[in-house]
Order: structure tokens, then C-alpha cells, then sequence
């Protein structure tokens, strides 16, 4: 659809050179002789661009500008003027005009102009529909779970999503920190500006500094331009620090004095900078042990600990993995445009009865895979990994023995031990490596 534009101008000869111009270049080009003429016009009628002189008879074209931006506050504007009358074009662009033009006008110089300023208004609407979009992709509807231990934490949440306190997320890896982090930054005051999420263990120390900090140029070698660094860019927004708990004592006691003074200096400059962020920290490590232990630095731990909020596992809120499962499979099965749209009541007892140690993102990986090998309407037992359905025959066999904690752990062991190597075991029980050693330590179990 051609993109509309109103030109308002008395000179006859320019009026219709610029309607001809502009009509050539695919535009529908409407005219008028005044702004009073323009304003009729408008009342039934919306316009892309108005381009106007400053200099009409009657009414002048700052009052007209006036006009069409109270009843239109995102109206584009470009105002054409004589270069004696260039202070009104000034003042017409503090009264919210897009540009100004010096007649004698050029016409690929005006061309140009009009482009910019569409293709601007372009921009700024796509990006107002994609932050809208990911606002709805992010809001706390899309955390899928009924349990009441996530009803109540969203409920929690929701108290404090728009607070300036930091937040500590702590849960297991893949319970959904990130996810979490992104409804809260969305659901504040904040979510017009930048959620920038960080793995502190995915990048090395000295890397990560720069990262965050930023550096200006000559700072170290290959520094040859100076570089913004993540707290700037966050600046107005969020910062989400996963796995602080692995952040060295030396980016601890930077992150510190970054919370205490809201300032941040880049590497190798003398100058700070004021920012305004919110810190979210998440981590699965034990931090108040790794406060007594010295390995975190407990003047930190207590600035980031403000509102701690304790993510369940997903065995803990085992009657929201149906409800997750069919959630994964109709995303999955309508990504590839598989048919898969249920889930066998065998298939469903498996999955409710495996111990999930990798929580909600083990089990949105394994319905992703069960739908690639899935045929049919209905995803089955077979479509499931061999080690989860050990674990179900396992489990219930042991339920009709009533065999204890440590009982179903030494006979587990026992005998899949030669099935499954170390990793694969420890993750079926739920435990680490370290733990699996340990147990067999003590019972006195030979490792082959």
C-alpha cells in the first residue's frame, strides 16, 4: 500500500512539481494551498508525511505544525522555509517537526529527506510491536505451571517485580532462573530499556571484566577502540548475573563498589561513569556455604541477597510435569509440523516418575527429541530414552518392595552400573559423580 503524503504550499508552481515529484517516486500525494485547507483535509484523513512551507497566507505553518501534533502526536513533519526565516525552522523543530528544508527546493534533496523520515517512523513502529511482543513472551502468563509451589512464587514475585532491591534467584540448574529474571525485568517500570542476561562461568575472568566494564582504547593489546562495556549498555535497565557464585574474589569486589556507588570505570580509564541498573543474581551453588568457606565474598553476598527467591525443582511440583510435557509437545510438534498432539498415559507415568536432575529444560529436551521420532497422533513410551524408562520399571518395582532411600540407591546401582557410565548413573539417581563414589565407598561396591 503507497505510502500517503499532504503537501502544503501557496506557491502553485512548486506545490505541483513536488505532487508530481512525489507521485513519481510511488507516493499518493494529496495538496493544499493553506493550512487552513490542510486541516480539513486531515479531519478525514490520515497522512504518513505532511510536508509544509512555514510562510502560508493565514494561518502560518508553526501554528499548523501546533494543529496536526495535538491531534496527532506522532505525526511526521518536514517544514520547508526561506533561509531568511531559518530561526522559525529551528523553532519549528523544537515544536516537534521531523526536519527542515531551505527552499530553492532540491528535489533529491527533499526526496532523501522524506525517505529518512518514513523509513524512521518505519523502524520505530517495528520496534514498539517487537518489545511488545517479547513483553507478552516474557510476562509471568507464560510460566507454564498450576502447582502451588510456582503459583505462590510468581505470586511473590509479582510484589516485587518493580522494586529497586536486588534479587537472588537460587534453584538448580534448569528450574528456569533466566525465565524468571526476564518476567520480573518486563513486568517492571524498566522494561522499556535493555535486560542483558550474563553467564559469569561461561567466560573467562579476564574476558569477562572487560565485557562488563568495558575499556577505552589502548588498554591492553588488540584495544584499539574504545568499547561500551554491559553495565553502560544495561544502563536504565537490567543486569541478570547467572552463576554469580562462580565470579572471582577479584570481579566480586568490583561488582561490589559498582552496587555501592552505581558507577563502573572501563579498563584503563580514570574517569567513572554513573549508571542506574537492577541487578538479578542467580545461582546453584550453595553461596552461603561459599560465604563461610571465603569463596564469596559475604559484604556481596549480603548487597545481592536483598529478595531471595528459592526456585523449586521440577520433582518438587511433579504435578505440573503433564501440563509442561503437553506445553513442550504442542510447541515442538507445531514447530516441525508434526501431528503429535498427545501424550499415552504410559508415556505420562514414565515422565512423572523420573527424578528430572536436569529439571524443566531435561524435560523440554527430551519431549523436543520424542517428537522428532515420534509418528502418529500420540507420543509413546518407546519414544522416550532408555534410561528414563529404566528408571520408571525401577522405581516401581521398588514401590511394591517398599525398599528404603539408601536400599533403592544400593540396589539401583547394583545392577545398572554396568549399563550406564558414571555421569549417565549419578544423573538417573539425581546425585553427583562425587556423591555416586562416595556411596559406593561406603558400601563397599566394586566401580566395575
Amino acid at each position: 500500500m503507497a505510502e500517503r503524503l499532504l503537501i502544503i504550499e501557496d506557491e502553485d508552481t512548486l506545490r505541483e512539481s513536488l505532487k508530481r515529484v512525489f507521485g513519481r517516486e510511488g507516493y499518493e500525494v494529496e495538496v493544499a494551498r493553506s493550512a487552513e485547507a490542510a486541516l480539513t483535509t486531515i479531519e478525514g484523513q490520515s497522512f504518513d508525511l505532511i510536508i509544509t512551507d512555514i510562510i502560508l497566507p493565514g494561518m502560518d505553518g508553526i501554528e499548523l505544525l501546533k494543529r496536526c501534533r495535538e491531534q496527532n502526536p506522532e505525526q511526521l513533519i518536514i517544514v520547508m522555509t526561506a533561509f531568511a526565516s531559518l530561526e522559525t525552522a529551528v523553532e519549528a523543530l523544537r515544536g516537534g517537526a521531523y526536519d527542515y528544508i531551505i527552499k530553492p527546493i532540491i528535489h533529491e534533496e527533499i526526496k532523501r529527506i522524506a525517505r529518512n523520515a518514513l523509513r524512521e517512523r518505519s523502524l520505530k513502529a517495528e520496534n514498539t510491536i517487537l518489545k511488545k511482543q517479547i513483553e507478552e513472551r516474557y510476562d509471568f502468563g507464560h510460566i507454564v505451571g498450576q502447582s502451588r509451589a510456582v503459583t505462590s512464587l510468581i505470586a511473590e514475585v509479582k510484589k516485587i517485580a518493580d522494586s529497586k532491591s536486588n534479587i537472588l534467584l537460587l534453584g538448580e540448574t534448569g528450574t528456569g532462573k533466566e525465565l524468571f529474571a526476564r518476567a520480573i525485568h518486563y513486568s517492571s517500570s524498566r522494561k522499556d530499556k535493555a535486560f542483558i542476561p550474563i553467564n559469569c562461568s561461561a567466560i573467562p575472568d579476564n574476558l569477562l571484566e572487560s565485557e562488563l566494564f568495558g575499556y577505552i582504547k589502548g588498554a591492553f593489546t588488540g584495544a584499539v577502540a574504545n568499547k561500551r562495556g554491559l553495565f553502560e549498555e544495561a544502563d536504565g535497565g537490567t543486569i541478570f548475573l547467572d552463576e554469580i557464585g562462580d565470579l572471582s574474589q577479584h570481579l566480586q569486589a568490583k561488582l561490589l563498589r559498582v552496587i555501592d556507588d552505581h558507577e563502573i570505570r572501563p579498563l584503563g580509564g580514570v574517569q567513572s561513569k554513573k549508571v542506574d541498573i537492577r541487578l538479578i543474581t542467580a545461582t546453584n551453588r550453595d553461596i552461603a556455604k561459599a560465604v563461610a568457606e571465603g569463596a564469596f565474598r559475604e559484604d556481596l553476598f549480603y548487597r545481592i541477597n536483598v529478595i531471595r527467591l528459592e526456585l523449586p525443582s521440577l520433582r518438587d511440583r511433579r504435578e505440573d510435569i503433564p501440563v509442561l510435557a503437553r506445553h513442550f509437545l504442542e510447541k515442538f510438534a507445531g514447530e516441525i509440523g508434526k501431528e503429535t498432539r498427545q501424550i499415552d498415559d504410559a508415556a505420562e507415568k514414565i515422565l512423572v516418575s523420573y527424578y528430572w536432575p536436569g529439571n524443566v529444560r531435561e524435560l523440554q529436551n527430551i519431549i523436543e527429541r520424542a517428537v522428532l521420532i515420534a509418528e502418529g497422533h500420540t507420543l509413546q513410551p518407546d519414544h522416550l530414552p532408555e534410561g528414563i524408562k529404566i528408571t520408571h520399571s525401577f522405581v516401581t518395582e521398588s514401590l511394591d518392595r517398599t525398599l528404603s532411600i539408601e536400599e533403592y540407591t544400593k540396589e539401583f546401582i547394583s545392577v545398572y552400573q554396568s549399563r550406564f557410565n558414571e555421569q549417565q548413573l549419578a544423573d538417573m539417581l539425581g546425585i553427583t559423580r562425587k556423591s555416586l563414589w562416595e556411596k559406593r565407598k561406603r558400601w563397599g561396591m566394586s566401580r566395575k
